[in-house]
């Protein structure tokens, strides 16, 4: 009876929330502290949210009359597999179907320049539609959920010389935009279209009078493994003097200027670089970089 009454006033196919609910109990209970249910009330922010009014599980799940009188599986959008549909939908068409809202998100403008998207991982494989741990829906701490797949940076973070990512001074998506990024990697740009390194080492910012090329216009991966080294400040060479060498050496096919013949590297006094030439970075003083 309350089916009945629920069905005339929808849309014909809908059947509306409260409907899914007598049978979906424990995931309606759920959904009720999820920024989804704000569609039933149309309380939420989203364009569609009016669109949907009274029919937030539809919203996703499509009309459910079929669903309610046959209670297949087969007859309902399912994001996952069931025990009698195992086989859950195309990474593609569940994108799809999260995308006909959120596609308008400031966290999506860059989708398409996204590995995920184009190794084609589903937005269900990190979020949770009806409950989550944490919010933004994600289905496990962020940190965690990331590991689950990049198996290799997890154990980059094991080594010494590393940023913190274990002790929660920092999470993944502080540098990586998950859903996409017009960088290599993902990687987020803060103010001034800078790399996001510069967002927490802002004294390497500049600009400098006296400026050093790598550090102007190359990748602070040139030098730095960014999630963790076996070397002193993360550098990728453990002797530092062979990092400096990779460009400042009598080859044309670099850019730096070979050091002059009074550096025997020989000396222990010279395979340093930065002992004096500390500004590294780049420097207010000194076109040579030192200190």
């Amino acid at each position: 009876m309350v089916a009945i009454l629920l069905l005339a006033v929808f849309p014909t196919g809908y059947i509306g929330s409260e409907t899914c609910r007598l049978c979906h109990e424990q995931l309606g209970g759920a959904f009720r502290s999820n920024p989804h249910f704000s569609i039933d009330s149309a309380a939420g922010k989203a364009p569609r949210s009016q669109e949907w009014k009274g029919r937030a599980c539809e919203a996703c799940h499509g009309p459910g009359t079929a669903h309610m009188e046959a209670a297949e599986a087969k007859d309902i959008f399912m994001f996952g597999g069931s025990l009698r549909n195992p086989a859950p939908p195309p990474a593609g068409r569940i994108n799809e179907r999260c995308l006909s809202c959120h596609a308008g998100d400031a966290t999506h403008r860059n989708r398409l320049w996204g590995s995920h998207g184009r190794n084609q991982i589903s937005c269900t494989q990190c979020h949770t539609v009806h409950q989550a741990v944490r919010r933004p829906l994600l289905a496990v701490e962020p940190n965690a959920l990331c590991q689950k797949c990049h198996i290799s940076v997890q154990a980059e973070f094991t080594r010494p010389y590393r940023h913190k990512l274990q002790e929660g001074a920092m999470a993944c998506v502080d540098c990586h935009n998950p859903h996409g990024e017009l960088p290599a990697r993902q990687l987020r740009r803060v103010s001034a279209n800078e790399v996001i390194c510069l967002k927490c080492h802002g004294d390497k910012r500049g600009p400098f009078p006296f400026e050093h090329a790598p550090a102007r216009l190359g990748r602070c991966a040139t030098c730095h493994e960014p999630h963790g080294s076996m070397n002193p400040r993360m550098l990728v060479r453990h002797e530092q003097r062979f990092l400096c060498l990779e460009c400042h050496t009598s080859s044309l096919q670099t850019i730096g200027i070979t050091p002059p013949a009074f550096h025997d590297l020989r000396s222990p006094r010279f395979q340093n670089c930065t002992i004096c030439h500390s500004k590294i970075h780049g420097s207010f003083v000194s076109k040579d970089l030192l200190r």
